[in-house]
This record gives structure tokens, C-alpha cells and sequence, in this order.
């Protein structure tokens, strides 16, 4: 049976995964959720210094401090950026790396590149406008256009909305530094949501190499929270990727 690290993405703490890390115990694994840096019950260690750094220090401490072995690291959403810095550190520690709606990052990428200058200055402005260096989560009107919160009905989306802390937003502009590559003969997995099956199957050159070997593909038709809009589903692609 494997060991799953399971990583929330940007606002979310380890209580997203309650329900899919429930589904995967019972099927024999272990699993992790975790939280990162001030995010959650961890939002008062958060504050300017808190960046990318910093979540990548989360990752492998939670990893080596528990003498974990043969991990499976599962990365959502923004997740992607730190789980691609632990995965270049963890070394013979890792066995696979999962990337859940979600690709790693090249050496030197941050956020902010996957969106236009413009939408980029306007998180700065919203960051500003808080004045105190966190993002706020998005409301659900501008979630909605992309189709993102497919899958969750409304007390759902409340609760998301409710829980969600604002993001240290140092995570966001500072550039991920190496290693970003892991070790040799690490398992590298996608599981592609709806509108990330849509960029693949067009032909992005960015993510061409996702739909080839060594990578490994399994698809869910639902929005970008697996975890809450279909838990059980999320398990059973996770469950068979390891087995």
C-alpha cells in the first residue's frame, strides 16, 4: 500500500482532503493531508516572509521529520510549484509524484507567468488593497467563468468560500529555484479535471509532454476540487496509479 502526501492548493488547508484521505484508508493506504505555512489552523505563521520558499521547506520537513519512505506527493493546483521544489530535494524518499489538475514547474517559473500581465497586476492590486501581502480567494462569479466549481452544489461552495484563508502572497511572485528534478525512476503521474483534459487534448505545446511516457494520465469529469465534488472518484484514480 502506498504513502500519500496529499497538498492543498492556494487558500486551502488539509482539511479539503478529508473526505478523498478517508476513501484512500479505507482501500489500505496511508495518508497525509497537510497544511502549509499560513494557511488555515496555520494562518498566524503566516506573514511577508512566507513565499515559496517556505512551503517547499514544509514539504520536505514533513517528509524527513516523519521518516517517510516511498512517498506519493499529490499536488494540487498551486501545489504544483512547492511539490516540484520537494520532489527535486526528497530524493530516494519519493516513489511518485501526482500532479492534480496541475504541472510542474520549470527552474525558475512563479504564479504569476500562468496568467496575462494584465490579470497579474490586478492580484497585485487586490493584494495592495488588503495591505497585509495576502491574496484573497477569487469570488465564486469570477470562479465560475471557468467552469471550475463544476461538480460542487451550493452548500459546497459556501463552505470552500468560508474556510478559505487568503494566500501568503509571496508564493506567488517569488521564482522557483532548483533542483526541480527528482530523482531517477520517481513514478510521475496527471490527473486532469475538465477544463485541464480540454488544454492537453488541444495540443499545448507547453504540456505536450504530460500525454507521453514516462508520464501517466487518468481523467476526472468534474471541476477543479476533486477532493470535494468527487472524493471518491479522486481515491480510485489515485488507488490505481500506485497499484
Amino acid at each position: 500500500m502506498a504513502t500519500f502526501v496529499l497538498v492543498p492548493g492556494a487558500w486551502l488547508g488539509a482539511w479539503v482532503w478529508e473526505d478523498t484521505a478517508r476513501a484512500l484508508r479505507e482501500r489500505g493506504h496511508t495518508a497525509l493531508p497537510l497544511t502549509l505555512t499560513g494557511l488555515a489552523e496555520r494562518a498566524e505563521e503566516g506573514g511577508p516572509r512566507t513565499d515559496l520558499d517556505t512551503h517547499i521547506a514544509d514539504l520536505t520537513g514533513f517528509v524527513e521529520e516523519r521518516g517517510l519512505r516511498e512517498v506519493t506527493l499529490v499536488a494540487h493546483s498551486y501545489a504544483a510549484a512547492p511539490v516540484t521544489g520537494a520532489a527535486g530535494r526528497l530524493g530516494d524518499r519519493l516513489e511518485r509524484v501526482v500532479y492534480l489538475d496541475s504541472a510542474p514547474f520549470a527552474l525558475g517559473m512563479r504564479m504569476l507567468d500562468l496568467v496575462p500581465p494584465e490579470a497579474a497586476q490586478e492580484l497585485r492590486e487586490r493584494v495592495a488593497a488588503r495591505g497585509d501581502g495576502r491574496l484573497p480567494m477569487p469570488p465564486f462569479a469570477e470562479l465560475s467563468r471557468s467552469g471550475s466549481v463544476d461538480g460542487l452544489d451550493e452548500d459546497q461552495r459556501a463552505a470552500l468560500y468560508a474556510r478559505a484563508t487568503p494566500q501568503p502572497f509571496g508564493t506567488y511572485t517569488q521564482r522557483l529555484g532548483g533542483p526541480v528534478e527528482p530523482a531517477p525512476g520517481v513514478d510521475r503521474v496527471l490527473v486532469a479535471c475538465r477544463d485541464f483534459q480540454g488544454l492537453l487534448d488541444s495540443g499545448v505545446p507547453m504540456l505536450a509532454h504530460l500525454d507521453a511516457a514516462p508520464w501517466r494520465r487518468f481523467d476526472l469529469p468534474t471541476g477543479h476540487w476533486p477532493m470535494l465534488s468527487a472524493p471518491a472518484a479522486l481515491a480510485d484514480a489515485l488507488h490505481t496509479a500506485v497499484s
